[in-house]
């Protein structure tokens, strides 16, 4: 594995982290090392790789057809993780989080071998979906004994208990979810009312705690840097932005690359890639 700092740690001062949500194979598999070296040399912290799969019920339908494409061009959890193993050492910055759903990727495979798995592939972390509550203690104890980082996830209205279950067993990052609904929709109030939510969290952890749902463009991220999120998940926008590129037979990577420089309120010239 490439030597980079750890997760959302090499913050300038006044800056915050930024992590970017896609399906693997959407955009086709075979363009990936093109797009990691493009978010490495952006500067984006994380990429949220998710292994495809149907239906997600936290998911609205940008993330939905997404998957479905990806799903489409035969893309599973082989080819993802051959693909991570091909080009991680490469990259300078940028961090992979696998995403796998517990019942059709995790629990087939079984949790010991799936473990395994994604600890060979030299994937920096793993975000599980849809695990439920009576396998996370075996689950963290089994992830700590592989060696793989976790990321944890919990929203506002979580219970103080899962709050800090959640916060505890973070070894990559906290993923707080800034609303309960669907990927792709914002907090009715914006995230104003998260702030005494993040101070909370930080008493059960050290881990980065980044921000996700509803972050569109810089404005949201910039709200969350206020806020003193550690970083801004973004996915919906992000997925769109391929969407857009691919239905309009356009450069998928440089339109990411427009897209994510405006996020930092940056500017790219049309046509450019970095």
């Amino acid at each position: 594995m490439a030597d980079r700092p750890d997760f959302f740690a090499s913050q300038p001062h006044n800056r915050t982290g930024l992590a970017v949500f896609l399906n693997a194979g959407d955009p086709p598999l075979e363009l990936m090392p093109d797009l990691l070296t493009m978010l490495d040399e952006s500067g984006v912290d994380v990429l949220e790789l998710a292994v495809p799969f149907p239906d997600s019920f936290t998911d609205g339908p940008v993330v939905r057809r997404s998957a479905r494409r990806a799903l489409d061009r035969g893309a599973g959890l082989s080819d993802v993780l051959a693909c991570v193993s091909r080009t991680n050492d490469t990259l300078k910055h940028l961090r992979i989080a696998l995403l796998a759903d517990w019942s059709h990727t995790i629990r087939p495979l079984g949790m010991t071998d799936f473990l395994g798995k994604v600890k060979d592939s030299g994937a920096d972390g793993l975000l599980t979906h849809g695990l439920p509550a009576v396998s996370r203690p075996r689950y963290y104890e089994a992830a700590h004994s592989a060696g793989v980082p976790v990321v944890t996830t919990c929203y506002p209205g979580s219970t103080p208990e899962v709050m800090a279950e959640s916060a505890r067993n973070a070894t990559a990052y906290l993923y707080l979810v800034a609303h309960y609904g669907r990927s792709g929709t914002s907090p009715d109030k914006g995230y104003a009312g998260l702030a005494p939510v993040l101070p909370t969290l930080r008493a059960h952890t050290g881990a980065p705690i980044a921000v996700g749902f509803g972050v569109r463009g810089r404005a949201e991220v910039e709200q969350l840097r206020q806020l003193g999120a550690d970083a801004a998940v973004v996915g919906s926008a992000a997925v769109a932005v391929v969407e857009h590129a691919t239905t309009g037979r356009r450069d998928v990577i440089a339109d990411l690359a427009r897209f994510i420089a405006e996020l930092q309120g940056q500017t790219v010239k049309e046509g450019a890639r970095t």
